[in-house]
């Protein structure tokens, strides 16, 4: 299989394929048209997207009661104003941070952002020690 390069060192399709579907942690690649270009599949998802949700604009895929702060973050984002922003909301009574990266090229030239989802109820539990041994022996 062929080897992708990135800065970093290589990997193949099938290996990139499956770092993105293991790590439960979303990701969504936005262009510099505001488009979704691609989402990473896997089950831990909690925004689930389908093929049907690429190429469309990222408004399109958010409900609207979020669409004014998306709005922002595009904005911001396509301005430069920020390069990252975090956002902790709840979902299903869970705490999921969502953050925003803005992508640029060599040239510094904005290409699109990254939303990153994560549920972060593990990382609040009290008891860093505790967590690591638990962790450590609770399998799933």
């Amino acid at each position: 299989m062929t080897n992708i390069n990135l800065n970093g060192g290589s990997l193949t399709l099938e290996q990139l394929n499956a770092i993105f579907s293991t790590i439960p942690v979303e990701f969504d690649f936005i262009d510099e048209n505001d488009i979704v270009r691609w989402s990473s599949a896997n089950r831990h998802r909690l925004f689930k997207r389908t093929d049907n949700d690429l190429g469309k604009h990222v408004l399109e895929v958010h409900p609207g009661h979020s669409q004014g702060h998306v709005k922002q973050v595009l904005h911001d984002m396509h301005s430069g104003d920020r390069d990252s922003i975090n956002i902790m909301i709840k979902h299903h009574n869970q705490p999921v941070n969502i953050a925003f990266y803005a992508l640029h090229d060599d040239n510094g030239k904005y290409i699109g952002c990254v939303e990153v989802t994560q549920d972060v109820s593990n990382h609040q539990q009290r008891g860093s020690v505790w967590r690591n041994i638990k962790q450590i022996f609770h399998k799933k």
